[in-house]
This record gives structure tokens, C-alpha cells and sequence, in this order.
């Protein structure tokens, strides 16, 4: 039988294994979107336990951190695709947001964090007043004129 070997081939598989691929990224998967007044935030941390995700905010910064233990045990490994060890990620969190009330959860694999908007970054509705520097057009006597928009009821096709 012959037999035909690549020097690199170990060098790359450590190589994805240490830094991903773009099908495979060694990072944390992570989705985030704005849902009404929060950001939600979901990472894919599939087979780690619970007790081993830490999470931290400093400032803006929130940090991520959870470990898959290596295997133990003498059984002569097939594959080892799934990396083991601790994983981590930061993410920059704007100003905009409420970090003492975040809340997280984690379920099937998949950590959730629920972050706030703030109350000052929340949508409000401003209402323009009229200054007293204003001069009053002579024509309206200052009044704006408005004209009602006809009723589709009374209009003829």
C-alpha cells in the first residue's frame, strides 16, 4: 500500500484549530440584534457546562469567558475537531446602553444576554414651540393656516 504524507498537514490542522477558518471560527459564534428597548446578544457554546461561563463588564467592555474541559482518559482519539480549553470574547458596548441591568441565560448550548437601552438613549418626542422673536405674518394675523384634507367619504370618482 502506498502511503502519501504532508509534512504540514499537522502544522495546519493545529494552525485551524488555534485561529479557525472562515467556516470554523475558534471565536466564540455570536448573533446580536436590537429588539424594541434592548440589545440581545446569543453565543453559541455548545457542550460547556453552565458554572464554567464567567461574564464581566468594566466600563463598556464585556468579556466572555467559559472553558470545555480536555478529555480525560487513555481511549485512542478518532477525531478532535471540537476545540477544548478556555474561550473568550470582548465585546464594546456603547454608552448608550444599560449595563447594570443586564440579564443572562443560558439553554441548549446557547448563552443570551439582554442589555438594556438606557432611558436618556431611548426615543422621545420633542415639541417646537414658537419664540417670541417670531414676527406674525400680517395675512394670517400669526395664526398658521392649515387645510383640511378632504374626506374620502364626500369625494366623487
Amino acid at each position: 500500500m502506498l502511503m502519501r504524507t504532508d509534512p504540514f498537514r499537522d502544522l495546519d490542522r493545529f494552525a485551524e484549530q488555534m485561529f479557525g477558518t472562515t467556516a470554523r471560527p475558534a471565536l466564540m459564534a455570536m448573533d446580536a440584534w436590537r429588539a424594541e428597548d434592548k440589545f440581545v446578544v446569543e453565543f453559541d457554546l455548545p457542550g460547556i457546562e453552565a458554572d464554567s461561563i464567567d461574564l464581566d463588564v468594566e466600563r463598556n467592555v464585556l468579556t466572555v469567558r467559559a472553558e470545555r474541559p480536555a478529555r480525560e482518559g487513555t481511549e485512542e482519539l478518532i477525531a478532535a475537531e471540537r476545540p477544548r480549553g478556555r474561550f473568550s470574547r470582548q465585546l464594546l458596548l456603547g454608552d448608550t446602553l444599560d449595563t447594570e441591568n443586564t440579564t443572562a441565560s443560558y439553554h441548549a448550548g446557547v448563552l443570551r444576554l439582554e442589555i438594556p437601552v438606557a432611558e436618556a438613549a431611548k426615543p422621545r418626542k420633542i415639541t417646537v414651540g414658537a419664540s417670541e422673536q417670531d414676527t406674525p405674518d400680517s395675512a394670517t394675523n400669526g395664526q398658521s393656516e392649515v387645510t383640511p384634507a378632504p374626506d374620502h367619504a364626500e369625494v366623487n370618482a
